[in-house]
């Protein structure tokens, strides 16, 4: 039988006044008088209820599938423009046509533009990089997240965790925040989809 695996290394902290009053620490993460501060957003840690990292990863097969269902009804949207405008110049006279041509010709920059839009939405997704992040979650609806190294995060779990028994516990870690403008375009976690009621194995990750 293999040696037991060794819990993560604690993460290296540097020494932290007790935050003063009506001040919250806005840089990095704090544990202070029962207070957990996330770049400046305060948390009970009685209020805590899970301490966890995971890889945050872009939802890339979503956005290219969105892409090609829009893009694909844009093109439609655009060859029967096309062919609308094509078959109406020889079916009016020559002021009617020139009117009907100029209308063509604004929806097509429309629909161009439209498509173009639809393209870079679904780049930023698809060559958006994943995020080693700390997650904290409390028993209402907040989380907070941050970043950094993997393995420095693993070690600030085991730090909150120990933290929320000990009710003198000070510290303080730099960690980086997330600068994402849309989190509905990110995986977070593992995914679990149940079918019915009995014979379940396994995760889906």
């Amino acid at each position: 039988m293999g040696a037991s695996e060794a819990p993560p290394p604690k993460p290296t902290h540097a020494p932290s006044p007790r935050v003063a009053p009506g001040v919250p620490p806005r840089d990095g993460l704090v544990i202070s008088k029962r207070l957990l501060w996330v770049h400046g957003a305060a948390y009970p840690l009685e209020n805590i209820v899970r301490v966890y990292t995971f890889e945050l990863t872009p939802r890339r097969g979503e956005a290219f599938t969105r892409f090609l269902r829009r893009g694909g009804f844009t093109l439609l949207l655009l060859f029967l423009l096309m062919w609308l405008s094509d078959s109406s110049k020889g079916s009016y006279g020559y002021g009617s046509s020139s009117d009907l041509e100029g209308a063509f010709q604004f929806f097509l920059v429309v629909v161009v533009g439209m498509l173009i839009y639809f393209f870079a939405e679904m780049a930023g997704v698809v060559f958006a990089a994943s995020h080693p992040v700390l997650a904290v979650e409390t028993n209402g609806r907040s989380t907070a997240l941050v970043t950094g190294k993997r393995e420095y995060l693993n070690g600030l779990v085991y730090s909150i965790a120990e933290a929320i028994d000990r009710p003198d516990a000070e510290f303080h870690a730099s960690v980086t925040s997330l600068a994402i403008t849309n989190y509905g375009n990110y995986h977070f976690g593992d995914s679990v989809n149940i079918y019915g009621g009995i014979g379940h194995t396994g995760v889906s990750k």
